[in-house]
């Protein structure tokens, strides 16, 4: 079947093969969690985005060298240091989220740097405002670039500022700059929670979020 992005905690993790990738996406309890495993057909390597929770279940479904914690709220690493316990993978995360992480960051990440999975590079995107330390992960691809955004934007609007006007300003501004300027309607989006977007289906809304201011 044709992934759709539609995941539901406790049920089968959707596939998506991509040239040279295999991404699979997976929803955990209890706050309906999407993690992501990036996985290298040539090579065999594995990255894992968000070890949100139930290790268990994220362990049978893979064995990654690499974990990108994409901010630092809770409910996005709970299973984080048994994953890196079982596998010794290395860890990466923006330097203003990496203290509250339950495990040191091996690899600290800014704007523009990237992050390989075998043969296949990501770029990183800071996305200043859901947290400090917020990135983005963007994956340029033959069919079209694909992100994969945390808690920095979901169908409907960006992430929760909690009614801060300061940080909604920063967090807008960055996904409107860094995101929405630079690439095209076809840009495929994965959230840290639940179902996937695209830019073109978001892009008219801007106006709307950024006069609402949330």
């Amino acid at each position: 079947m044709a992934y759709s992005g539609n995941v539901t905690v406790g049920g089968p993790p959707d596939v998506r093969e991509l040239p040279g990738l295999t991404v699979s996406k997976v929803a955990v309890g209890p706050f309906d969690n999407n993690a992501y495993f990036l996985t290298c057909r040539a090579t065999g390597e594995t990255l894992l985005i968000d070890a949100a929770n139930e290790a268990g279940r994220l362990l049978a479904l893979g064995t990654p060298s690499k974990i990108v914690t994409t901010h630092a709220h809770q409910d996005h690493w709970m299973a984080l240091e048994e994953v890196v316990a079982a596998t010794g993978a290395r860890t990466i995360a923006h330097p203003r989220d990496a203290e509250a992480l339950p495990v040191p960051v091996t690899d600290p990440v800014e704007h523009g740097d990237t992050v390989t999975v075998g043969e296949t590079t990501l770029e990183v995107v800071h996305l200043r405002g859901h947290t400090p330390g917020s990135v983005a992960l963007l994956l340029r691809s033959p069919e079209g670039p694909h992100l994969f955004t945390g808690d920095s934007l979901f169908p409907g609007g960006v992430g929760n500022t909690q009614g801060d006007a300061a940080r909604f300003t920063s967090l807008f501004t960055d996904v409107v700059e860094r995101i929405f300027d630079r690439l095209p309607d076809e840009t495929w989006v994965y959230p840290g929670h639940g179902k996937d977007t695209t830019l073109g289906a978001e892009r008219p809304s801007l106006p709307e979020w950024e006069q609402r201011g949330w």
